[in-house]
């Protein structure tokens, strides 16, 4: 669901209350459509979240910490630029509309006081932030030139116009009856009758006031009778007595308690068990949207790494499959020394310019035909064809070589390419780019680059006190398994596929069989395996592992190893994981 006018003036209200007179201390810009402003009191810390993402675009109060990039977006030096330090001065919504302002008193370069005006746009896939001053653009978030919209521009300098309103009236600037009356001349289900009849509430909305007015069904607009139509008139009266107390946040979840809807008033339609009261809208609005938009910021920041990672392993499975067509074609190598064999034990029957010749295979007796470079004497094509049976040969030994790196080389991307797939943020990424830099898979940019502290393990205590290690990306593997962990160390792996190293810290004592179950469920919740049913999984003790210098970053060798089949417990993670 989108945030709908009524609900946004209902939350500017609660974000004026909360953030009036506060200063902007410091201004994020997490991804490319999120900006987060840290306004101060001198009591009170709160973190604004603007989000003009076309699925989840909001303005509220937020907990939530972002993972920021290295290097600032432009949008976010130039709200530094023109915001930081300013005061809060006003917030207001324009009416039967998504949007909303911040007025705020800024000093500019000169050192003179000025007002700026940050425009929060949240309309679906055209939201948008825009900074202007005294009626001018400054800049925009997205901006809009002309070949976007004819109408409506959003570049610096340009004056700042208002978005065209839709040509119908304001669900709470008519009275119920009069809005009631207009839904009942079109020949729609009641719901969508309201929502063609007025402007500033969302179908969930609508559908609200069709639930309470009469249950469930297909009910026609034009065909209620005198009593539903009444019934109608109270539900929206009823709807609009909750929007004008400052509405009471409610939040409806599906069967499996995922957010499906939310609204300032209760969504009775969704049935008592399924609604989640709030005490204030943020507080709705982060619920809704915190999952989501976290998987959402991930991929984002993942996309390009991702594609990367792809390309280049469906580069090497290609180039293995040319290897291997090469290898095929070497084995004709025999052929090419025969043929070579035969024409110097008959140069006498080569005539000069032949094209070929049909000599008497003295292996089988049978008659063979040799092609022949007809520029060359007998002796030069039969020396020909032995250098190409030389060639061959050589190209056959390295090719076995070859394709054993090829497929090592494979193995790697996927596992890397998996790392990628469920790393947990930013830092996790740029641990990746920095492992796929050292191995020349990425270029190194020495001045761009900046080194980073390197993130720690995943931690785990297992119910019978075991402290369990899991690596992050192929580097931190190879740490806990050839550095960290020692000899007596119970080491853990998904068997043949991408995954995490796990490694049961012993301290010297015998590990018990339930934590031995434990590290092998957590083995396969950090693989590519996640969501299977008894997935096999390789365990030995740290000692039999070991690694040889021709191995890409986390794989390594083992000979003595039991296999284990374990289906990962629903909740395991959060159980053990350290805090």
């Amino acid at each position: 669901m989108a945030l709908d006018a009524a609900l946004l003036d209902l939350c500017a209200r609660e974000l004026k209350a909360a953030l009036r007179d506060c200063r902007i201390d410091k201004i994020f810009e997490p991804t490319r459509d999120e900006v987060v402003l840290t306004l101060r009191t001198r009591t009170d810390t709160h973190r604004l979240l603007l989000s003009a993402r076309s699925g989840s675009a909001r303005a509220c109060l937020t907990g939530e910490s972002f993972e920021n990039p290295q290097t600032p977006p432009s949008f976010c030096m130039l709200l530094r630029k023109h915001l930081t330090g300013g005061r809060l001065m006003d917030l207001w919504v324009e009416p039967g509309d998504r949007l909303l302002f911040f007025r705020f008193q800024c000093t500019n370069e000169m050192g003179d006081l000025v007002q700026n005006v940050l425009a929060v746009e949240l309309m679906g896939r055209y939201s948008n932030l825009v900074l202007t001053r005294e009626g001018r653009i400054v800049d925009a978030l997205k901006r809009v030139d002309f070949e976007d919209s004819e109408i409506r521009q959003l570049l610096p300098g340009l004056a700042y116009t208002l978005p065209p309103k839709p040509a119908k009236p304001d669900f709470f600037s008519v009275s119920a009856e009069e809005l009631a009356a207009a839904a009942c001349q079109k020949d729609l289900p009641v719901a969508d009758a309201l929502m063609r009849s007025c402007a500033g509430v969302g179908p969930v909305v609508c559908r609200e006031a069709a639930y309470r007015a009469l249950g469930e069904g297909a009910h026609l607009a034009d065909a209620l009778s005198e009593g539903q139509r009444e019934a109608l008139i109270a539900a929206l009266r009823a709807i609009r007595a909750d929007y004008e107390a400052g509405g009471r946040p409610c939040l409806a979840a599906d069967d499996t308690g995922r957010p499906v809807e939310f609204s300032f008033t209760p969504l009775t339609q969704y049935g008592q068990e399924r609604l989640h009261s709030f005490d204030s809208f943020s507080g709705m609005l982060e619920a809704y949207y915190c999952q989501k938009d976290r998987a959402e910021r991930l991929r984002q920041k993942s996309k390009d790494l991702q594609k990367t990672v792809k390309n280049l392993h469906e580069r090497a499975i290609r180039k293995q499959a040319a290897r291997k067509e090469e290898l095929a074609q070497s084995g004709r190598a025999d052929q090419l020394r025969l043929c070579g064999e035969l024409l110097q034990a008959n140069l006498w029957a080569v005539e000069k310019g032949a094209r070929s010749v049909t000599v008497t295979n003295y292996y089988d007796g049978q008659p063979l035909e040799i092609r022949l470079d007809p520029r060359l004497p007998a002796n030069a094509n039969a020396q020909k064809y032995f250098k190409e049976y030389k060639k061959k040969q050589t190209a056959a030994k390295m090719l076995v070589k070859l394709l054993e790196q090829g497929e090592q080389e494979i193995e790697y991307l996927a596992t890397v390419l998996y790392e990628v797939e469920s790393a947990p943020g930013e830092q996790a990424l740029g641990e990746i780019r920095a492992e796929l830099k050292s191995q020349g898979y990425l270029k190194y940019y020495k001045l761009r680059d900046k080194k980073q502290k390197p993130a720690d393990f995943y931690r785990y205590r297992s119910t019978e006190g075991f402290l369990i290690l899991v690596g992050r990306n192929n580097l931190q593997n190879e740490k806990l398994t050839l550095h960290t962990a020692r000899g007596r160390d119970l080491w853990f792996h998904v068997k043949n596929a991408p995954g995490s190293h796990t490694v049961v810290m012993s301290e010297g004592k015998e590990i018990p069989l339930a934590t031995r179950n434990e590290a092998a469920q957590l083995a396969v919740l950090h693989s590519s395996l996640a969501g299977g049913v008894k997935v096999p999984v390789d365990y030995t003790i740290v000692k039999n592992i070991r690694k040889t210098g021709d191995l890409k970053p986390g794989m390594v060798l083992y000979d003595s190893y039991e296999t284990a089949y374990v289906t990962p417990e629903e909740g395991l993670q959060e159980k053990l994981r350290l805090k």
